[in-house]
């Protein structure tokens, strides 16, 4: 006799996974449908909207601009991340917890909050909005989850390492490159993805910072205010495909270090 409890911890977990992928299954068949408007039945189905997609400039431009918005958030975040997680791993330095708290504020902090109180600080500094402005909200979003996984990774390596790195004659700057980077490096592949996706995804904090230049996300709200049709959903395909893949490959890659 099998335990309730189980039973409904089974059928809790399954309708959880209905409602992630059903919507999102709904998305991508509506896509295919020959028709203007997003409604049942499809009574056919054609690739003309993803063949629109693709043809499109202005998507293609949108496409391009968010990924080097994310590639420098990345880098950038990525390096402010470790350096925050080796500071406030280190037990010499005093007030560790409240470094640590201070660098993953950001994360907890509402976005519409945290993307006004940006744009009233690039405001008192002078900064326009627009690209620049853009990098640096999403990199103060992307640097906590850097520093939450490589803080994790340096918890459970052991002092040994460097101490043998440090008899064999490496100093600081040696023993870093040569044992902790490649040892945060699993972590570090988890962080750099999810401040890429992150970034990618980012539409709030791009609303109140970003210029004229139209990002991924703004392209989208810009198309769906004039109304729903099967091209939207072609485009959003093609980004869940996407990130989708960079999830899997970064899974994958994560695991293998491991092993």
């Amino acid at each position: 006799m099998k335990n309730p409890q189980n039973v409904f911890l089974t059928g809790f977990y399954w309708a959880f996974v209905a409602y992630l992928f059903v919507p999102l299954m709904l998305m991508t068949a509506m896509s295919f449908k020959d028709s203007n408007f997003i409604s049942f039945p499809i009574d056919s189905f054609t690739m003309k909207w993803y063949v629109q997609v693709v043809q499109d400039e202005q998507f293609l431009s949108a496409v391009g601009y968010s990924l080097m918005i994310a590639f420098v958030v990345t880098v950038v975040a990525t390096a402010i991340g470790v350096w925050i997680a080796l500071l406030a791993s280190n037990e010499a330095i005093w007030g560790k917890a409240v470094i640590f708290a201070l660098a993953c504020l950001p994360a907890v902090v509402p976005g519409m909050i945290q993307a006004i109180s940006m744009r009233i600080f690039i405001r008192a500094i002078d900064v326009p909005t627009g690209t620049f402005a853009i990098i640096l909200g999403h990199t103060v979003h992307a640097v906590p989850f850097v520093v939450i996984m490589a803080m994790t990774r340096l918890r459970s390596m052991p002092s040994s390492l460097v101490d043998a790195a440090r008899d064999l004659g490496a100093d600081n700057f040696i023993a870093f490159f040569r044992v902790t980077l490649p040892y945060l490096g699993p972590a570090l592949v988890g962080g750099m993805i999810f401040c890429a996706l992150t970034s990618i995804d980012d539409f709030v904090r791009t609303f109140f910072l970003g210029g004229y230049q139209t990002t991924l996300p703004m392209l989208i709200f810009a198309k769906i205010s004039g109304g729903m049709s099967p091209e939207i959903n072609a485009m959003a395909t093609l980004v869940l495909i996407a990130t989708g893949a960079v999830g899997l490959y970064a899974e994958r890659r994560v695991r293998r270090s491991r092993n």
